[in-house]
């Protein structure tokens, strides 16, 4: 199974070693061309550029960083037009619940496959192969592309026929770990504002109530500060909520915590603190309580 990568950023350089360590002939693109001769030095193929990439290809392998990169890789570079008919695409990027429809729609109309397959997992978790991946598509197209997902992720999960079905969850947790990072935040201001020391408070509820993943591993920054490098940049996490009341407003689905949380991201932003960590926005609280 020949299969071509683009996009080798945080998720995607990992990813595609995984692959390679597998044993599959894989041929990257990335807009930045360091990433890529690293993936060359394990073995991959190089292509200058992502109509080259995917010109043999079986399966195509997506992982960028928004809608607009994904735009401009995937439809202004007329990939779809490149690939040969019956390839499949699997696209593991966090994009747009509008955009996974649009383009479930053009890959129908060029006979490409279609899946969408986000994943929840930071860089060390796509390091060891173990991202959670939240697939929607055709399942016959999808039971072709498992072997693949097996080797990047612990689990797949199935989540409906539609691919856009598997962004609008993708989104839907985003949401939900924007809202544990923003509560930690609010939670310590409020500890501290009555003396409690902040690294003692996290420790007890990520021990306890809030033992987690999520909160465990955000409260821990949050705890020490560490801030850079980021895992995930807050300007990232502040598109996903942007884009989660985007999907929400299209059926009708009130957010008010990601109205209020959109806002503190904003608030962040113009703090210069947009290429941080995520878990920068319980800065946020703190310098509303005067304790920054």
């Amino acid at each position: 199974m020949q299969i071509a990568f683009l996009g080798l950023g945080t998720m995607g350089l990992p990813m595609a070693s995984n692959l390679l360590a597998a044993g599959y002939p894989v041929q990257v693109w990335n807009r930045s061309p360091a990433s890529a001769a690293k993936l060359a030095a394990l073995g991959a193929q190089r292509a200058t550029t992502p109509r080259e990439a995917v010109a043999h290809a079986d399966v195509l392998i997506s992982m960028l960083a928004d809608d607009a990169a994904t735009r401009a890789t995937i439809l202004d570079a007329q990939v779809l037009a490149a690939l040969k008919p019956g390839a499949i695409h699997l696209n593991m990027a966090t994009i747009s619940v509008a955009l996974a429809t649009e383009l479930a729609a053009l890959h129908q109309e060029q006979e490409i496959g279609y899946i969408a397959a986000p994943v929840l997992g930071r860089v060390n978790v796509a390091e060891a192969g173990q991202l959670n991946i939240l697939a929607a598509g055709d399942p016959r197209t999808l039971t072709i592309v498992q072997p693949l997902l097996d080797v990047l992720g612990q689990k797949t999960w199935h989540l409906g026929e539609r691919p856009e079905q598997a962004n609008a969850v993708k989104l839907a947790v985003n949401f939900m770990i924007a809202s544990a990072i923003g509560t930690m935040g609010e939670a310590v201001a409020l500890a501290q504002g009555h003396g409690v020391d902040k690294a003692g408070f996290l420790e007890l509820v990520t021990s306890t109530v809030f033992a987690a993943p999520v909160y465990k591993g955000y409260g821990q920054v949050i705890a020490e500060e560490r801030f850079e490098p980021a895992g995930f940049k807050l300007v990232l996490g502040l598109k996903d909520v942007r884009l989660a009341l985007e999907a929400a407003e299209q059926v009708n689905v009130p957010l008010p915590l990601a109205s209020a949380l959109r806002d503190a991201h904003i608030e962040s932003l113009a703090h210069g603190e947009g290429h941080l960590d995520w878990a920068v926005l319980s800065r946020t609280s703190a310098r509303r309580a005067g304790q920054a």
